[in-house]
């Protein structure tokens, strides 16, 4: 029996003194080398996840950006329809009244045109209504009557024009 016992001893006395010493036995080193692997894959998944995070971010901030930018121009755009609308109107009133002020007409039509395409570079794009299936979403019913064409539902005259920016 005793050398049993000092098998027993040396056993037991061997994993003192490697834990004495700072070296593990094996199979603790196998365990410690898969609890790091486990947290540096983790740490990799939060690295991976943060950099997505990151870019959804630049994202969300340029589309922002371009969303005030639109908004920001468009109070002032805004101003300047129905300076438009009006040139038009003094356009078309002078062409049926004057035969003299074509000098005049042509000078205000040139304005016009100037401004349209200004706003054209801007983004700002005027609806086609007149002839078009009525579209409550767009426009705004200011009268109902009988089309001479016989549509039913249909935009027979724009009392103002409309814009898409």
């Amino acid at each position: 029996m005793e050398p049993n016992l000092e098998s027993v001893v040396q056993r037991t006395g061997g994993d003192a003194a490697n834990e004495a010493s700072g070296t593990a036995p094996p199979a603790a080193q196998d365990e410690v080398l898969a609890a790091k692997a486990q947290e540096a894959e983790r740490l990799q998944e939060r690295l991976l996840r943060s950099q997505a995070e990151f870019e959804n971010y630049k994202k969300r901030m340029a589309r922002e950006k371009a969303e005030f930018l639109k908004f920001a121009t468009e109070g002032l755009l805004l101003e300047f329809l129905p300076i438009l609308d009006n040139l038009e109107r003094a356009i078309a009133s002078a062409r049926a009244e004057a035969t003299n002020g074509e000098a005049v007409v042509e000078g205000i039509d040139m304005i016009a045109r100037l401004f349209r395409s200004t706003l054209e570079k801007a983004g700002v794009k005027p609806m086609e209504a007149v002839g078009k299936p009525f579209d409550p979403s767009r426009y705004q019913a200011v009268a109902q009557v009988e089309s001479p064409d016989g549509q039913d539902n249909v935009v027979v005259e724009e009392i103002q024009k409309g814009y898409l920016l």
